[in-house]
């Protein structure tokens, strides 16, 4: 197993069914559709077969692939797995086939739009797992054009400027994150996480780069990852992009994309540049303050379900952030349980949220299809009544992200209210008027859709879930109970590596 190039071909086999699709111009659709899942579901497989071999109490990275790539310039190719990226790994293998299955469900040119998926999968796969800057950045800047693409051809009537309102935030984050790379490699003559990570906890590229520049270098970087998550107030892009993507794509966006701005957070920020975050999470934290707080009350104010959700999602992925920052302010006097329980909560919250989420966003692919696109929070009332197991299956998933005990949503947001609450109890004091907003807007959708006499769009006919969305939705609601009810089946693959984190902290 370790002989095996198993990383590389996580994601190369989902690009090699890219390029097999693009090479069959005369595909019919049911067959463009059938290769575009088969590949995609790959991932599946060859992520579980990296969960069989991983040791979680090994200590780095696992499966590793490290060989020269370009001398010249000192860069490696290099692949690891941890406990983070193994969960990353397996939320876009259980993420991605049921998306791509969503998006392709009466779409036209279904072997365009497999090859886009199956590119944005691989690409999303290669994020989580290289170890070096220059294909980091490779695989973080290739995933925006089939995004881009997979919006603007399939999307909604707003596509185009959504799409182009998304790729232009994001190659202008990742510009500044480019140049500071730029500046660490011209001091340091590196690109390799591990190396740039120990000079960092070290103090080496403050004194190479000079108080200044190592800051512009922090700044850079953070803004980069920052509009990706995105934490607030570069959150702009978000709800136009997800509102307008097809569904499938939505639910990919939410499940995978945002996940890879957390995840540069904690691969790259918090290890190299340890004393910068420290000296500016004061100020984070109330950026992501801002996030939890007017993320869900924006969302109270929408009419559109998938802004809604949209919005929510800005509101969840700012609890991660929230979590990170405080561990950064606190690290002064550090506790080692609360910190513990931050970062566990960080990772948890980033897998569960993908899972729910994307059952949500696929609910109102469901209303859009049996309505002729109508998605509105009015538009609707007694659904349950004539889609009784659709009413069920997407009630869970919204008291999932609501975080009601014996779901998956529970346990992240529980660990990061229990680690923030150690560290600040003041900014989570105010936190918890985010979980007031979201058991609001989460609530008042379940009342007017899905309660009371039929009404709207529910007075016509309205059939509940044919087999193909069944089959889409029920693993996810499946994993919902599971990792509600068994949490440490996921605790058990990031455990030792929270402590080690927390035990471990580069104070500044």
């Amino acid at each position: 197993m370790n002989n095996l190039p198993l990383l590389s071909l996580l994601v190369l086999v989902p690009w090699a069914g890219a390029l097999l699709l693009a090479a069959l111009p005369g595909l019919s659709a049911r067959a463009a559709r059938g290769i575009a899942l088969a590949f995609s579901c790959t991932t599946l497989l060859l992520g579980l077969a990296a969960l069989s071999g991983f040791n979680p109490a090994a200590a780095g990275y696992q499966f590793e692939e490290h060989h020269a790539w370009i001398r010249e310039l000192n860069v490696h190719y290099r692949l690891g797995l941890d406990g983070m990226s193994l969960l990353l790994v397996l939320l876009t293998a259980i993420v991605s086939p049921l998306s791509l299955a969503a998006a392709a469900r009466g779409a036209r040119d279904l072997r365009l739009l497999g090859a886009l998926f199956l590119v944005l999968q691989g690409s999303a796969l290669g994020v989580f797992l290289a170890l070096d800057f220059f294909h980091w950045f490779i695989f973080w800047e290739l995933s925006l054009v089939p995004a881009f693409f997979l919006i603007k051809l399939w999307g909604g009537p707003g596509a185009g400027r959504a799409a182009y309102q998304f790729v232009i935030y994001t190659i202008a984050g990742s510009a500044f994150m480019l140049l500071g790379f730029a500046a660490l490699y011209a001091a340091t003559g590196t690109l390799d996480f591990t190396e740039l990570a120990r000079l960092g906890a070290g103090g080496g590229l403050a004194a190479q780069l000079g108080p200044r520049a190592i800051l512009a270098v922090f700044l850079g970087v953070f803004i980069g990852l920052a509009v990706k998550v995105p934490l607030f107030p570069f959150h702009t892009w978000l709800p136009p992009a997800y509102a307008e993507a097809p569904t499938g794509v939505s639910m990919f966006l939410t499940g995978v994309m945002s996940k890879m701005g957390v995840y540069g957070f904690l691969r790259i920020l918090w290890p190299i540049f340890p004393a910068q975050l420290h000296a500016a999470a004061p100020c984070l934290l109330w950026l992501a303050l801002g996030g939890v707080v007017l993320g869900a009350f924006a969302a109270i104010k929408q009419t559109d379900l998938k802004r809604m959700i949209a919005y929510s999602s800005v509101n969840h992925l700012s609890y991660c952030l929230l979590a990170l920052f405080a561990v950064a302010a606190g690290r002064s006097a550090p506790n080692a349980g609360a910190t513990a329980a931050a970062f566990s909560g960080t990772l948890l919250q980033m897998f569960n949220h993908g899972l729910s989420a994307a059952a949500l966003f696929y609910g109102v692919a469901v209303l859009e299809r049996r309505t002729g696109g109508l998605r509105g929070l009015n538009d609707f009332g007694g659904v349950r009544t004539v889609a009784p197991v659709f009413a069920g299956l997407c009630g869970i998933a919204m008291f999932s992200s609501l975080g009601l005990p014996g779901l998956n949503g529970f346990v992240g947001e529980f660990l990061i209210f229990r680690g923030v609450f150690g560290l600040e109890p003041g900014i989570a004091a105010i936190a918890t008027l985010g979980l007031l907003a979201t058991a609001l807007f989460l609530l008042t959708f379940w009342q007017r859709v899905f309660h009371g006499p039929r009404a709207g769009a529910a007075l016509g006919e309205f059939p509940d879930l044919d087999r193909g969305e069944r089959l889409t939705l029920l693993p996810l609601v499946a994993l919902m109970f599971l990792f509600g009810v068994l949490p440490h089946l996921l605790t058990g693959l990031i455990n030792p590596l929270v402590t080690t984190w927390a035990g471990t902290l580069p104070l500044p």
